[in-house]
């Protein structure tokens, strides 16, 4: 509905394709209000069913591949953890351009995975203060990596 509006307010032209270029405002208006009150009832919906699914016992989810998955981000993370043991020093910028140069792999839903950036080392590292702990000298560093 905010969005829709926002687009009307800021005259930006755009076409709903199952009501055509020259649909009424009031009526884009009534769509947007009905399309975000039936994503609110399926949001409730789904989570009422997962909710009935779990008191009746049912396991959600692959618990086999969820072990998997756990298993593979600690290895990933003990790898990641060596190389940022020995970039501790250099600003996050150094470090990310130095793990995207050794090609250390990273996963990224918007298509960017093997590039590094300095924002996704403090992201990597949980916390930004640990990250500037990361810089100071060898003493109590990197204990939480």
């Amino acid at each position: 509905m905010h969005f829709i509006s926002g687009l009307m307010t800021q005259k930006v032209p755009f076409v709903v394709a199952e009501l055509g270029p020259d649909v009424d405002p009031f009526m884009l208006h009534i769509y947007a209000a009905l399309a975000e009150k039936e994503r609110r009832n399926i949001s409730i919906r789904i989570r009422q069913a997962l909710a009935a699914a779990k008191a009746r016992g049912v396991q959600l989810g692959n618990v086999e591949q969820a072990k998997e998955n756990k298993r593979e981000a600690d290895r990933y993370a003990k790898t990641l953890r060596l190389i940022l043991i020995e970039l501790r020093h250099p600003p996050v910028e150094k470090i990310a351009d130095e793990l995207t140069k050794r090609k250390q792999p990273r996963a990224a839903a918007d298509g960017t995975a093997g590039r590094w950036q300095g924002c996704l080392i403090g992201w990597t590292c949980d916390d930004r203060a640990q990250v500037a702990a990361a810089r100071r000298p060898p003493g109590g560093f990197f204990a939480w990596v």
